[in-house]
Parts: C-alpha cells; sequence; structure tokens
C-alpha cells in the first residue's frame, strides 16, 4: 500500500496528499460548524490507521464513534459520499470498518483512563483546580513533603488527607518550607471537592494507563485507533484540556527518540484545541510549545482541530506544517480577523484568491497544503475532500458494548485497585499516635517504650501488598472466563508492582516522588 494519504482532488486536478514521511510535522484542520472538519478527522484516522499508525482522538459529540463500523449505501448520507468518490476518481471505494478501542475517563463508554496524582504532578494540578500562584506554591510544598515522607499520592483521597496534615501542622512546617496557611489549604481542599463533585476523582487512581497500549496494531497489522469518549467530558473543558495535555507530556516522556520516521508511530488528534489555551500562564504555553516541537523527533504527529485557526497561539501555529481550511464565516471583526491569518499562513496560490474562497468553501471542501518531500509547504490548493469509508455518526449501546468487550485491554483497566497509599500511612500513624497516648497514660512511658511497634514492617506490608493484588487479578481473569471473555491481567506482575509500591512507600525519600514526575510537573518545577 502507497503510505501516503490520499486527502482529496484539487480544482486543477491535482491529487492533493498528506506525506506519511512528513505527517509527523504536525497540522491543523479548522473551519467553522457544520462545514466538515469531523469528516476530514475521520478520513484521516482511518488512513492512518490502515497503514499501521495508530491514532488517538476525542470523541467530543458523539459523532466519531462510527468509525468502528463500515459506512452503508442505505445510510443517508450514502449518496452524497459516493457521489463525492466518483467526482474524485476514487474508482476502489467501498465501506470499511476499523480497529477502535473506547475510552471513557468515568468508565461508562469505554475502558477507563486513570493517573495518579504523582504523575499528573502539581503544576498541572494546579491549573486543573485554578489556584493562584500563592495556592500552586502551597500544593507544590504538599507535594515535597510527601516526597520526602515516602508517601504515594495516587487518588485524590491521599491528597486530600496530605493537605489535612499539612494543614494541622502548618505552623511547624512553615519555618522549614515557608509560608503555609490554613486559608489556602483549605481553597485546594474545597477544589478539590469541586472535581470531586464533577467527576474528576475517576481519573485518579490505579491501574494507571500504560502509554504503549495506545500504540498497537491489530492481527491485520492495521493502527489502532483509540476512541476517548468526550461528550461527558466536554462539560468540564478545563479537565479535559488538562487531560490530554497530560497525555501529550506522558507521550513525550515514554516515547524513545527515533528522528523522522518513514511514517508516525502514532497521531494524536486534539478537537476543541483553543481550551488547551484557555487562561493559560506564559510559563505553561511555553512548556506547550516545547512539547509540541520536540514530540515530533518521537514519531508522534499532533493535529490540532479547532473551528478559528486564531485560537491556535502563532509560534504553536508555527508548528503546524500540514493544513486543511474550511469554510470560515466573516459575521464579525474577529471572524474577519481570522479569515486574514489564516490566507496569509498558506503558500500563495497566484490563480487562487485565498481569502475569498475562505468564505466560499462549500460542506466537504477545504483549502490544503501539506509538506512536500524537501519539508517545504506546497502551494494551497482549493479541494474537494475525500470521504472516509466507515459510518458517519454514532454507535449504538449495543454496537458499543460489543467492541469493548472484544477490546484486547478487556479486564486490564477496568476494576480499580486501591493499595496502600498515603490515605492509608497517614490514616495508621494518627490511629497509632492515639493508641500509644493512651497506654502512656496508662502503662507509663516506661513501659510502652519497650513494647514491639504498633504497625507492620515495611516488609510485612509489602507482602500482605502483593498477596492482595495478586487476588485481584487473578478474581479480574477469572471473571473474564466465566464471561467468555479474556483478561491481559497478569497477577505476578500485578504482585510485584503493589509490593513494590508498598516498598517504595515504606523507603520513603525524594526518589519515590520524582520516580512518578511526568514531563511537565518537571519543566515547570
Amino acid at each position: 500500500m502507497d503510505q501516503d494519504i490520499f486527502l482529496g482532488l484539487a480544482g486543477n486536478g491535482e491529487k492533493q496528499m498528506l506525506r506519511a514521511a512528513q505527517a509527523n510535522r504536525h497540522g491543523l484542520i479548522a473551519g467553522a460548524t457544520g462545514t466538515g472538519k469531523t469528516v476530514t478527522l475521520q478520513l484521516l484516522a482511518e488512513s492512518f490507521s490502515a497503514r499501521g499508525v495508530p491514532v488517538f482522538m476525542a470523541d467530543v459529540k458523539g459523532d466519531l464513534a462510527g468509525i468502528a463500523m463500515p459506512g452503508s449505501s442505505t445510510a443517508p448520507n450514502a449518496g452524497k459520499l459516493e457521489g463525492r468518490a466518483r467526482d474524485i476518481g476514487l474508482t476502489d471505494y467501498a465501506y470499511a470498518d476499523n480497529p477502535v478501542v473506547f475510552w471513557d475517563l468515568y468508565g461508562e463508554q469505554g475502558h477507563p483512563i486513570r493517573t495518579t496524582v504523582s504523575e499528573m504532578g502539581p503544576q498541572l494540578l494546579s491549573r486543573l483546580l485554578g489556584l493562584n500562584e500563592t495556592q500552586g506554591g502551597v500544593l507544590d510544598i504538599v507535594f515535597r513533603i510527601a516526597d520526602e515522607q515516602g508517601l504515594l499520592l495516587l487518588d485524590l483521597a491521599d491528597l486530600q488527607a496530605m493537605l489535612a496534615n499539612v494543614g494541622e501542622n502548618a505552623g511547624t512546617l512553615t519555618t522549614r518550607y515557608g509560608n503555609v496557611t490554613k486559608q489556602s489549604v483549605g481553597i485546594i481542599q474545597r477544589q478539590l471537592l469541586s472535581l470531586d463533585a464533577q467527576g474528576g476523582a475517576q481519573f485518579f487512581g490505579e491501574p494507571a494507563l500504560e502509554i504503549a497500549d495506545f500504540i498497537r496494531s491489530d492481527d491485520q497489522g492495521r493502527g489502532l485507533i483509540n476512541v476517548l469518549a468526550a461528550d461527558r467530558l466536554m462539560r468540564s473543558p478545563k479537565l479535559y484540556a488538562t487531560f490530554l495535555l497530560w497525555l501529550l507530556a506522558d507521550l513525550f516522556e515514554s516515547l524513545p527518540e527515533v528522528g523522522d520516521p518513514e511514517k508516525p508511530k502514532l497521531v494524536f488528534f486534539f478537537d476543541e484545541a483553543h481550551l488547551l489555551f484557555a487562561d493559560v500562564p506564559p510559563a505553561l504555553e511555553d512548556t506547550i510549545e516545547q512539547v509540541v516541537r520536540l514530540i515530533r523527533s518521537k514519531g508522534v504527529g499532533v493535529y490540532f482541530i479547532t473551528q478559528n485557526p486564531i485560537d491556535i497561539p502563532e509560534r504553536i501555529a508555527g508548528q503546524l506544517g500540514n493544513r486543511v481550511q474550511h469554510a470560515l464565516r466573516a459575521f464579525t471583526p474577529r471572524d474577519q480577523r481570522a479569515i486574514k491569518a489564516a490566507a496569509e499562513t498558506f503558500r500563495i496560490n497566484p490563480d487562487l484568491d485565498v481569502a475569498q474562497a475562505i468564505t466560499e468553501l462549500k460542506v466537504g471542501e477545504a483549502l490544503v497544503s501539506t509538506l512536500l518531500p524537501d519539508g517545504a509547504p506546497s502551494v494551497v490548493q482549493r479541494t474537494l475532500i475525500a470521504p472516509p469509508r466507515s459510518r458517519l455518526g454514532p454507535v449504538s449501546p449495543a454496537e458499543r458494548a460489543i467492541i469493548v468487550g472484544a477490546s484486547p485491554h478487556a479486564g486490564k483497566y477496568d476494576n480499580p485497585v486501591n493499595r496502600e497509599s498515603a490515605e492509608e500511612v497517614l490514616a495508621r500513624k494518627a490511629a497509632d499516635a492515639a493508641a500509644t497516648a493512651q497506654q502512656v497514660e496508662t502503662q507509663g512511658r516506661e513501659a510502652v517504650g519497650q513494647r514491639e511497634r504498633m504497625s507492620t514492617s515495611l516488609w510485612t506490608r509489602a507482602g500482605k501488598a502483593a498477596m492482595g493484588a495478586a487476588a485481584g487479578s487473578a478474581a479480574s481473569m477469572a471473571a473474564g472466563a466465566i464471561m467468555g471473555r479474556k483478561s491481559r491481567a497478569n497477577p505476578m506482575r500485578t504482585a510485584a508492582s503493589a509490593a513494590a509500591g508498598a516498598v517504595a512507600t515504606g523507603l520513603g525519600g525524594a526518589l519515590a516522588g520524582r520516580f512518578v514526575r511526568n514531563l511537565i510537573g518537571g519543566l515547570m518545577r
């Protein structure tokens, strides 16, 4: 198969191609609502998949899920799609499905996606919680104390427990770490409660996502298309943007350098991209620009999808080499500025008035400019975009359930794991302290000093953690067998991970916290 992707046919008869070797140089799909951005996104996603390139994309409106199913000649839009295929000379056009894995932060429409509080880091959490600089500084102190005491911050309950502990000891901590006020701690706690009420707490915990599960192919060599159900997530736009930024940074941190591959290792579509840059402090925008600029050397192509191209900051837009511009409407002065800005980003075509064409494009048409083999942008052309071969529209609940059940990740992420972490350790310490104080009062300090320690040793807790995790993983596998569904869970690996976590919790030191800190937290500290 030709690795380059056929985007459509230009008005002058030239085929517009997205070159696979240049696809990791990122891209932009822009245009007003209803002009065809989603169809273009679907075309690109299934084309990458057919060439063995895994894809991640967010399904904001619920209509991208149909990419898992083949289109149909009886569908309402079939006549238009088949007519467009004839118009651009697609003689081999036929409907086809794609290998899809459904994900959902809330675990309702796909496999849950989780990360730990430590992996998210204080900087992204500060943005997610809407903290000011002073409150963010207190949160940073909380993370540092957890690192030094070897307390794992896995879920929001762990963070709440740490905040309560820091608030109770604010006076003594201030002399060592700087001003820690109970007021700032209280504000952070209230913001965490608000995040919990929005369902954001389900994003934090274990088992945490293994990024390698996004970069896989099926038994036919097609790249898996990872579709995130984001219709509910969009009600919390800051959580949506923070999650995708974390995911992008995690990809950057996890993947090896590959230079310029013949085709991408992964293509990442960021729908509603304007949310990423809403109310972003300059330091975070610097980090986003750095990640976008450098991640292409990891073989990852990032494609931003937005209504208005001026929503993307200039220094980031300058990194986007492949562009598909659907129609814009000049109703307001801002719309007129967007049209002018979009026209100026294209390589000039002397036979085309780009600014005028942007307002005249029909549904399914776009202005296209992609990178040539030498890295230069092609001359912009007015192009009729090729139709996708999969279904346009949503899937039914029954179809979704079948796809989720047949997923290669079935049983791996579906059941949460709650191993010993900061909440449990702090609760045990508080209980031990209360019991010890009572014993000193009744038995005397000397007698209490001679007894064995109340808490079990580190290695005993590690053994118990391993046994419990292995049993839980084995139970998941057994349940999968009963339902006729294979599980990828590995009891021995899960046990080893749990034991290691217990050891890390007991050993303490900054090592445990730094081990799980991701790229963005590190760059912004």
